[in-house]
């Protein structure tokens, strides 16, 4: 009768030493993964007035400006490098085209140090990541 009562005591401790265990290797894995920055900073230059704005977008909220309608998804700074890339996953709407075949202008990554890699196309406005910060 005693063996039974240790072996479910063994039982016991081992879930829960299997537990702690899952959540440390949780925990290590998830500071591995790069975590993104809460406020984007873009410039946007008006095409046919010359005029270049400077705003700041918090992450996951759309922001309005004249006719588009800018949302930054993801913003992340590189942390392995000396010169930090900075870089954002970014949706922009035009709200005056009312396409119902084409939803976003611009739905892609950027980056600050390289813009033309993937260039946003618009004929009114040039849209630029600046920077990332918390």
């Amino acid at each position: 009768m005693k063996l039974k009562k240790n072996i479910k005591a063994g039982k016991v401790n081992f879930f829960f030493v299997a537990v702690f265990f899952i959540i440390k290797l949780n925990y290590s894995i998830a500071d591995t993964i790069p975590k993104s920055e809460m406020i984007a900073e873009l410039s946007v230059l008006d095409k046919v007035s010359s005029k270049n704005t400077n705003i700041k977008i918090q992450v996951g909220e759309e922001f309005s400006f004249q006719n588009l309608t800018i949302k930054v998804l993801k913003c992340y700074n590189s942390t392995f490098d000396d010169d930090p890339e900075v870089t954002a996953y970014i949706q922009v709407k035009d709200v005056s085209m009312n396409k119902n075949d084409k939803v976003f202008v611009f739905n892609d990554w950027t980056f600050a140090s390289s813009p033309s890699i993937r260039p946003f196309d618009h004929p009114v406005y040039d849209v630029w990541l600046k920077k990332c910060y918390s």
